[in-house]
């Protein structure tokens, strides 16, 4: 899919002051297709997270991931490390995160998942995850 600005421009203009994290969760998160990304949540993500608001599973659900502080689902009992890293989930720091979460939050997260690290099921699942508001 080809997007209609540069990839980098939302990430931009976020730390530049221009748009909120709430306009940048309806921009496309990366050059991923969101209905194949639905399917590596299938795979990758769906037994420990859910998609539906306020449904929290083994980790917290993922509904509105884009543009959210981390560690902030109520009724979820994050680690310290995500707790107090102070991050906002922008589409550049999910895929960080996503490709070594064990290492990009230590010590201490709970994330019993050693990372995403397929290029395409990566931008996918960032596709599918903006959708999810």
């Amino acid at each position: 899919m080809k997007l209609p600005f540069p990839t980098h421009l939302p990430a931009r203009l976020l730390a530049a002051g221009f748009i909120t994290g709430s306009l940048l969760a309806s921009l496309p998160a990366a050059a991923g297709d969101a209905k194949a990304g639905q399917d590596v949540f299938k795979s990758e993500c769906a037994e420990c997270h859910a998609v539906a608001e306020g449904r929290n599973k083994k980790g917290p659900s993922l509904f509105g991931i884009v543009g959210r502080k981390s560690g902030s689902v109520a009724g979820y009992e994050y680690s310290d490390a995500l707790k107090n890293i102070g991050w906002t989930w922008t589409p550049e720091q999910l895929h960080t995160y996503l490709s070594q979460p064990a290492k990009k939050a230590n010590p201490g997260t709970k994330m019993k998942y050693d990372g995403l690290d397929n290029a395409k099921d990566l931008d996918d699942l960032l596709s599918y995850l903006a959708t999810l508001h």
